[in-house]
């Protein structure tokens, strides 16, 4: 088995920590995992996007030219990346922010109003980890609580509350969807 995701938005939505933390989920369930992040020179604010291969054997390359995944926080990063989703892939968009529709009819598309739940969730920040919730909940690649346990070891020092709010947000992404499907 390999997948792969590719991750993409703005600089500061947290994209790159939305690949880092699927990446450590992923080695501490036991795959092989490659991390490949991508940001313009400005970073916040700018593009920025990241890929992740999660494979039980070796990757020979982590370079996505058609992942099975991608998830969009920004309608710049649907037009960029939803032609390289795999057919019978899935793509999931930030629907709070994202207005247009994708132009993809043979792939699976998930529209989260992440940036609403996020903001329900009491920390506006969260949107990445809200979709992380519900892509998780789709592709069942990492346990729920092997990638909370990551995404707590990642954020390493940081107050308790933030690591709660985050869990909060994940829980509501995996909720929506669970509920929406």
């Amino acid at each position: 088995m390999i997948v792969k995701t590719i991750f993409s938005g703005f600089g500061g939505q947290g994209v790159l920590m939305m690949g880092f933390t699927l990446a450590q989920a992923a080695m501490n369930a036991g795959y092989q995992v490659t991390f490949l992040p991508a940001y313009g020179a400005e970073v916040r604010g700018g593009t920025a996007n990241c890929t992740v291969a999660v494979s039980d054997d070796e990757i020979a390359s982590p370079i996505a030219s058609e992942p099975d995944y991608v998830i969009v926080l920004n309608t710049p990063s649907l037009y960029t990346f939803q032609n390289r989703v795999a057919a019978d892939g899935c793509l999931f968009i930030n629907s709070s922010i994202i207005a247009v529709e994708p132009s993809r009819r043979d792939i699976r598309i998930f529209k989260i109003p992440a940036s609403e739940i996020a903001e329900q969730t009491g920390n506006l920040r969260t949107v990445n980890t809200v979709m992380m919730g519900a892509f998780l909940k789709t592709t069942a690649l990492i346990a729920p609580d092997v990638y909370l346990e990551s995404l707590a070891e990642a954020m390493g020092s940081k107050k308790k509350s933030i690591i709660d709010v985050n869990r909060k947000a994940f829980a509501a992404g995996f909720k929506y969807l669970e509920e929406s499907t």
